[in-house]
């Protein structure tokens, strides 16, 4: 084709995935402004154009009203770097068109989990210039007088070491790790045989064991810590007092506690070790006797919710009563229903055991929900479905209606997108930019990836693609989400190593939590209060740009079903 030179700047109106494509995939990228005709795309590299297309009618964005118009160049199949261009306008960011265009930024995603890693130190062999001290050695836990027994009363000094680092902060909590672990563990036993060799150069990469599971046993063994070996309750979180000041981990020193069991902790725990405990039967050479120790841990935190059904976590209720006064994360849960439906589940799935199946209503009459941490049920169903070649008759007989029903929960996710302003499920309303709202839109991906593996048609494929084009720049904000990807990437997040350890770059594969309305951080210099535009990056805007693991989780496992699925598109 003739050669346009490249005489203007790049314009960031022009969003599209700052990352890449798939040679075969759908590719889209989106013009947001006045009327335009046609775009081009330019090889980088020859600086020639390669290809030339018409931009769609406008659109209209329902949340801000702005106009845009869709650039679709799916036809463009080759290898190389390119630039999408509007004449008179500018050009986009560059982005490469390859097959395996999203493994470096999966393998990053799941690479922030070791950075998040607490007790112990992060060696410049695998952290690079992250590199850091160990912290929280979590050794010497003091029991808060809420979490008080005969056998452990307050005071009680024990060991908790390991886990993650929940979010920004350094604290450490059960029922945040009940969604995350899940999702980590769901992505392997849907697709074992890419994990084998999707390394993230941690410190077990060498072992038998694939990374993903390497790095979810660092949670997994803190994790089985928080259940008091006297009756089974788990402990609802590890933390301070109140938040640590934005320091590095080594120079946060203040007490520990662990605090209350609750049912809803307790339940999330019996779910998770129920799934890890399946999962770890194929490493019983590798982890003797972990597996076994899993389950019962399990069944043991089962007996203790069914023995104390109705114990709820309020903070405020509990500082009334005890000190030290808690102020960290709640993670207060007002309904408990799917917590019983997804322990029963996972426990069910592992046992074989009718009983469990039988033991609670596991299918409500309510619509599905998009899983968050205080909404767990779809986690159950798409268990079910991933085993549903080891379920009992009387499991067996629901998979039909089950399947129909998240069936018609994708088709409602898909409707209308077509004529949406960026083309993407994320984003039909502004019910979608809630805090964590990229986990939103990384979780509807999961959603359409499971509908998708019930009935292999492409287009719900297809449209999770769009959400991991979203998070990585085909959005509101231009931004790419993902902290060490994409020409606009996040810099500030709100996220106490990167802020404290005084490197330019933060952390790389930390995914921000994006646009929220509410900003309840009260931050100054928010551009607007339009939902899908309100984001600031900068380390103030906790409310827009925190990290949290259960917002990771689903990033990896949308990047990596994704990279796992390219050659079906």
């Amino acid at each position: 084709m003739t050669s346009i030179p490249l005489t203007f700047a790049q314009n960031p109106n022009i969003r599209l995935n700052q990352v890449g494509f798939y040679p075969n995939a759908t590719k889209m990228a989106v013009w947001v402004g006045d009327k335009q005709e046609a775009f081009f795309i330019l090889n980088v590299t020859k600086k020639d154009t390669v290809f030339k297309g018409k931009l769609s009618q406008q659109r209209i964005n329902a949340i801000s009203q702005k106009t845009t118009q869709i650039a679709d160049f799916s036809d463009l199949k080759k290898v190389g770097k390119y630039q999408l261009g509007i004449p008179n306008i500018g050009v986009s960011y560059t982005f490469e068109i390859k097959p395996n265009v999203h493994r470096e930024a999966a393998i990053a995603s799941l690479k922030a989990f070791y950075f998040q890693r607490a007790s112990t130190a992060l060696p410049e062999k695998y952290a690079g210039k992250w590199h850091r001290p160990s912290g929280h050695p979590d050794d010497k836990v003091l029991i808060h007088p809420s979490a008080a027994t005969k056998q452990r009363p307050e005071g009680t000094i024990i060991s908790s070491p390991r886990g993650w680092y929940d979010a920004g902060d350094y604290n450490k909590y059960i029922v945040n790790s009940g969604i995350t672990m899940a999702t980590l563990l769901s992505v392997y036993e849907d697709f074992p045989d890419f994990f084998k060799n999707f390394e993230a150069h941690i410190p077990e990469s060498s072992n038998k064991i694939p990374d993903l599971l390497d790095e979810s046993l660092w949670n997994l063994r803190w994790m089985l810590t928080m259940q008091d070996p006297n009756d089974g309750g788990v402990y609802h979180k590890l933390t301070n007092p109140s938040f640590d000041g934005m320091v590095m981990p080594d120079a946060a020193t203040k007490p520990r506690y662990v605090i209350q069991k609750n049912t809803i902790a307790t339940l999330d725990f019996a779910a998770v070790m129920a799934q890890a405990s399946r999962i770890l039967q194929g490493y019983k050479k590798e982890l003797p006797g972990l597996a076994d120790s899993c389950l019962n841990a399990s069944i043991k935190a089962w007996n203790w919710a069914k023995e104390n059904p109705k114990v709820v976590y309020r903070q405020n209720e509990m500082n009334k009563s005890f000190d030290p006064d808690i102020v960290t994360g709640g993670y207060e849960d007002r309904n408990d229903a799917d917590e019983w439906i997804w322990a029963a589940t996972e426990l069910y799935i592992t046992t074989k055991d009718d009983n469990y199946y039988k033991a609670v209503e596991l299918y409500p009459d309510k619509p599905f929900s998009i899983p968050t941490w205080n909404q767990v049920q779809l986690l159950a169903y798409y268990s079910l479905l991933r085993n549903e070649k080891n379920l009992t008759e009387l499991a067996r007989k629901d998979i039909p209606n089950l399947k129909k029903k998240l069936t018609d929960f994708g088709d409602e996710l898909l409707l209308g997108v077509e004529n949406q302003a960026f083309n993407t499920v994320m984003g039909k309303t502004a019910k979608d930019y809630m805090w964590g709202s990229s986990s939103h839109g990384a979780n509807q991906g999961i959603a359409l990836l499971q509908v998708y593996k019930i009935n292999t048609n492409k287009k719900y494929l297809t449209a999770a693609l769009g959400n991991l084009d979203y998070l990585l720049g085909r959005n509101a904000t231009g931004y790419s989400f993902l902290t060490g990807f994409g020409s606009k990437q996040v810099m500030f997040p709100h996220h106490r190593p990167s802020e404290a350890d005084g490197i330019k770059e933060p952390i790389p594969g930390l995914l921000s939590g994006g646009p929220n309305p509410g900003q309840q951080d009260k931050c100054e210099g928010y551009p607007t209060k339009i939902a899908d535009e309100s984001f600031l990056d900068v380390t103030c805007s906790y409310s827009t740009n925190e990290i949290a693991i259960n917002w990771n989780a689903p990033m990896v496992y949308l990047a990596a079903a994704i990279e796992a699925l390219q050659k079906k598109f």
